[in-house]
């Protein structure tokens, strides 16, 4: 069993490191999305369809079976594999269903990223940004002080595009018309992990309504929030673990 982990914006592959000790399997591979901790490939456009192929690329080269757990873009790369590349994997996980609902709006981070100029200017800010008061940021938004240090320290230079890419070519009503595709993802075991205070992903409701359209288990985190696996890493691991033990 390989469980493999797939990690968001605006994070490197360090966003697991208290996560992963708690994980039941000797074999966790941590991939990291191009611009997020790792370089762009010549072509490649950062658009939602191209992370999807990107990750059913690496998923490819793994050994079988493949447990998929993603967060926050991340996620939203597993959703896809879910619902258009089943039998890459034998189970998914991921934190982001509710942005997959019919009624979710961008948060608005995301909707200024999406704006021409605007979108710019903020992520010139973010990127110009010294490390140290990066990682602040990220701590004071519930990244653990170790991990927040090695996430600013491992952003690149693809990171600003890759961002505006992702987000601009995932403006509604692009994922709502993806989530008519939730259904589909019932071909394989599903987990719905929901931290009840992550503000970015449309919040419980939602997240349970997608989770019912794609007939997928349900964990939920109380009190935890977007970057849960800093937060609550055992807990998290255990609803992870527990939900794996239970496939055939």
């Amino acid at each position: 069993m390989t469980i493999v982990l797939v990690h968001g914006n605006p994070e490197t592959e360090a966003i697991w490191d208290d996560l992963v000790p708690y994980l039941r399997s000797d074999d966790v591979v941590r991939l990291s999305p191009p611009g997020f901790g790792s370089a762009i490939p010549p072509g490649f456009d950062c658009s939602t369809d191209a992370y999807r192929d990107w990750l059913a690329g690496e998923l490819g080269k793994l050994a079988q079976p493949i447990d998929l757990v993603g967060h926050d873009w991340g996620g939203g790369h597993v959703i896809r594999i879910a619902m258009e590349h089943p039998g890459l994997i034998r189970s998914w996980t991921s934190d982001i269903l509710g942005c997959f609902d019919a009624d979710y709006v961008w948060h608005d981070m995301a909707q200024a990223w999406q704006t021409a100029d605007v979108g710019e200017q903020a992520v010139a800010q973010m990127t110009s940004m010294p490390a140290e008061a990066r990682a602040q940021r990220y701590e004071s938004l519930g990244m653990s002080s170790a991990i927040a240090r090695k996430v600013a320290a491992g952003a690149n230079t693809d990171l600003g595009r890759a961002i505006l890419a992702v987000y601009r070519s995932a403006a509604q009503p692009v994922m709502r018309d993806l989530g008519a595709g939730l259904p589909r993802a019932a071909a394989k075991p599903g987990l719905a992990l929901i931290a009840t205070e992550d503000h970015y992903c449309g919040g419980e409701t939602l997240a349970r309504r997608s989770a019912e359209r794609a007939k997928a288990k349900v964990a939920v985190l109380a009190g935890a929030g977007h970057w849960w696996m800093c937060q609550q890493p055992k807990q998290a691991a255990d609803a992870i673990n527990t939900f794996l033990a239970k496939l055939n």
